[in-house]
Order: C-alpha cells, then sequence, then structure tokens
C-alpha cells in the first residue's frame, strides 16, 4: 500500500503506521518538524517499510497544499490511502476571548483539513479506488461550554467528511471518520486523566482495521458511540445547566 500520513509525528498516527509499515506499505510523511519526522521514519524502516519518505510543511499554509499533494503522487507514483491526522488541543479559555486564537484553531483543526481533502478527492475520483481517512473527535458531535471551539472545528471536518462520503463511494472511494475520544497523548499530557482515556497503541490499530475495511463513522473507544447519543440526546433547556 502507499500511503500519505499528515501529521505523521502524532502519537496516534505513529502507531496507526506502525500497523501498515508491518504490511510493507511505501508511506509520504508529512509535518512541521524535520527532526521529529526523520524519527518516524527511521522508526517505521526498522517495522518493515518498503520505502519511506518526507515533507516538511506548516499545514497552515494552504496555499502549499497544492504542491504537497503533487509530491505525494509523484513520489509514490499514486496513493492508495491518506490519513490526515495533525491538529491542535485549543485552549478553550484563551479562544472565547480571542478572535485571532479561535480563527488559529478553525484554521488548524478544521481549514487545513477541508483543503487537503479537497485536493485529495478530486484525484481519488479520478482514480476511483483508495481510501480517505482523517482524524475528528467526539468533540465535534456537540457543542459543549468547556471546549465548543475545537469541538465546532472537528465538527465541521465531520460534516464534511460525510457529504465527502456520499460523493466518492460512486467511485468506490472509502471516506473514514474517526472520532476518538479522550486519548493519553502528549497533546494530553497537562491534562488530569480517568479510566476514559485509552492508549495511543489502541487507537492505532483500531484506525488501521477501518482503514482497511473502508468503515464510515469509527467511534474509538467503541463506547463512545453511546456516549455520544447519549449527549446528543440531551434536550437543549437541561443540556445548557449541564458543567460539561
Amino acid at each position: 500500500m502507499k500511503l500519505m500520513i499528515v501529521g505523521a509525528t502524532s502519537a496516534i498516527a505513529l502507531e496507526t503506521a506502525r500497523h501498515f509499515a508491518a504490511d510493507g506499505a511505501e508511506f509520504f510523511l508529512v509535518g512541521r518538524n524535520a527532526e521529529k519526522l526523520a524519527a518516524v521514519q527511521r522508526d517505521l524502516e526498522v517495522r518493515g517499510a518498503t520505502r519511506v519518505l518526507s515533507y516538511t510543511l506548516d499545514l497552515n499554509d494552504l496555499a502549499q497544499h497544492g504542491a504537497l499533494v503533487s509530491a505525494a503522487c509523484e513520489a509514490l507514483g499514486e496513493l492508495d490511502a491518506v490519513l490526515i491526522a495533525h491538529g491542535t488541543l485549543t485552549d478553550q479559555s484563551r479562544a472565547q476571548v480571542s478572535v485571532e486564537e479561535t480563527l488559529r484553531e478553525m484554521q488548524t483543526n478544521a481549514l487545513s483539513y477541508i483543503s487537503l481533502l479537497t485536493l485529495l478527492a478530486e484525484r481519488f475520483e479520478q482514480q476511483r479506488h483508495g481510501c480517505l481517512a482523517v482524524i475528528s473527535s467526539v468533540a465535534g458531535d456537540r457543542g459543549r461550554r468547556s471546549n465548543y471551539v475545537y469541538g465546532t472545528a472537528k465538527g465541521a471536518v465531520s460534516l464534511f467528511a460525510s457529504g465527502l462520503r456520499a460523493r466518492l463511494s460512486k467511485a468506490g472511494v472509502a471516506v473514514v471518520t474517526i472520532k476518538p475520544g479522550f486519548v493519553d497523548t502528549p497533546m494530553t499530557a497537562h491534562l488530569r486523566k480517568n479510566p476514559l482515556y485509552a492508549k495511543p497503541a489502541r487507537v492505532g490499530r483500531r484506525i488501521y482495521k477501518a482503514m482497511l475495511k473502508g468503515e464510515d463513522v469509527v467511534y474509538i473507544p467503541w463506547f463512545w458511540r453511546y456516549i455520544m447519543l447519549v449527549i446528543r440526546l440531551i434536550p437543549e433547556r437541561l443540556f445548557k445547566r449541564l458543567p460539561l
């Protein structure tokens, strides 16, 4: 398999990539830190990857996305799958009092995804096979006072992916929306952990399986599907009183 991973230095992306590496996949890794990308490259080569290439880019530079997609396709010949996994965990307290902070988070967690998906969808629709996978979040299922800026961005990604899935299904292209709950990664290192937190290895293994099967919407771990179902069903007059 020829696979591009955007945000390849994230803990979840790395764990996912390790499973594909064991299958002998070829990789085109994208991230903004060349040193970290090199470390991921070495890790995947040791684990069985056939070939690993890397590309350094600040993904908030949307004008460079076209060049990125072209470079990946030229390097690997044709992409079989793409995993978009970059992002930041928004500081809600800062974002809710700063337009600049809010828009920066939207750029990183939503607009950069939409930009890449738009470019990739055209190519995948023409080749009529493959898988586009995006990491969204359970936070995008309903706006909560504790993280509605981050949730809004992830909700936009989920909604965009839903429409894209309907469009590309006729071309034989899978669009997989991945909705993790709490995950114990460096991005959440400052947060107090609880039993609902999953390990990146568990999340990565589930993403790998979902991409191979071309699933639609995947909650990780599985029980988040039912937790979020309950949260979505709470009437607004009650929901706004809850400390969520």
